[in-house]
């Protein structure tokens, strides 16, 4: 049975003092849970969570890297840089970075590679827009950015690898995809999956869903057939809110 991943995705928000405070609010709201729970951080938050994570079940990630080892990329932070402070997840490919910062199927599928080649497990977005989704194409936007993204991926390498569906549409809006909805798109996604990696593999790898996610409809979304966790938004800048998408199931 696959495990539930709860991530939170703090964007641009928590300076360090704030970083460190919430997770001494979080450690004991969430220290029995059976899920694996993640705070993906801003870079200058990395270190100060890290050490103030130790001894907790909290795994810290980054919200972004770059595909080379080093050179003249100003601004970036390589895979390389990450794991040297025992950062573990990244979240590569978010609508954001893809909107915003000129992200494409191939830069992720880059990055993706250079995270899992440094030992870094990443947490690969895919999602529609509303347009996209009007149009009927949701099925196949999805299918194939996940194609692309794991091209050239093995499936022993795909062992270290999330997938979180957002759609675009619900992200930060407050509009949230049915429950069975989400369901049937992340289903889509795993056919896909089955399509090149096999049944076996389809059936293990963690796909989550995220946009708007909140402890009103955790319970919902968490408990279908195909939904394992998710990657939360602004919900995850409260501790309290956050610790009860986790504890979802109590």
């Amino acid at each position: 049975m696959r495990k539930k991943v709860i991530a939170g995705n703090w964007k641009m928000n928590m300076l360090p003092n704030e970083a460190i405070a919430f997770i001494e609010e979080l450690t004991p709201l969430v220290k029995d849970t059976e899920n694996e729970v993640i705070l993906c951080v801003p870079y200058t938050d990395l270190f100060y969570s890290l050490l103030t994570a130790q001894g907790t079940n909290i795994k810290i990630g980054a919200q972004n890297m770059h595909f080379e080892d080093n050179g003249a990329y100003t601004g970036e932070v390589s895979a390389k840089m990450l794991k040297s402070i025992g950062v573990e997840y990244v979240i590569i490919g978010h609508s954001e970075r893809r909107q915003y910062f000129a992200e494409t199927d191939e830069t992720v599928n880059k990055k993706v590679k250079k995270a899992l080649q440094e030992n870094l497990k990443p947490i690969v977005c895919v999602g529609e827009t509303l347009e996209e989704r009007e149009a009927g194409k949701t099925s196949e936007i999805i299918t194939n950015q996940t194609e692309k993204a794991l091209e050239g991926i093995d499936e022993n390498q795909l062992e270290n690898i999330i997938i979180a569906y957002e759609p675009i549409w619900a992200i930060g809006t407050g509009k949230t995809a049915t429950s069975e909805d989400a369901n049937n798109s992340i289903k889509e996604i795993r056919n896909k999956i089955m399509e090149i990696y096999g049944q076996n593999m389809s059936k293990r790898v963690i796909i989550q869903y995220g946009g708007s996610v909140k402890s009103t409809n955790a319970k919902e979304l968490f408990t279908t057939s195909d939904i394992d966790g998710g990657l939360v938004g602004g919900a995850s800048l409260k501790a309290e809110e956050f610790s009860k998408i986790v504890n979802y199931s109590d």
